[in-house]
């Protein structure tokens, strides 16, 4: 599952807009935000969010591939 609140968060840090984070990775703003409200994006659309938002590894992981009792606990 991907913790949309920490892919949002991220993407403030990064001071980018929605708009800017979109033409980096390639994706539509419709489509972008589709992706944030499904929670389902494409292992190439990760790979570019990735790199545009400079995640690490561990970061990746941690938003995209988010367990559900960890977003539970996070949530409030």
């Amino acid at each position: 599952m991907v913790d949309t609140n920490a892919l949002k968060e991220r993407i403030t840090e990064s001071g980018m807009s929605v708009v800017s984070i979109s033409k980096k990775t390639g994706m539509l703003r419709e489509t972008f935000y589709n992706r944030m409200k499904s929670g389902d994006f494409k292992i190439s659309e990760m790979c570019a969010l990735t790199k545009a938002l400079n995640l690490t590894q561990s970061e990746r992981d941690a938003i995209f591939f988010a367990k559900e009792s960890e977003l539970n606990s996070t949530r409030r």
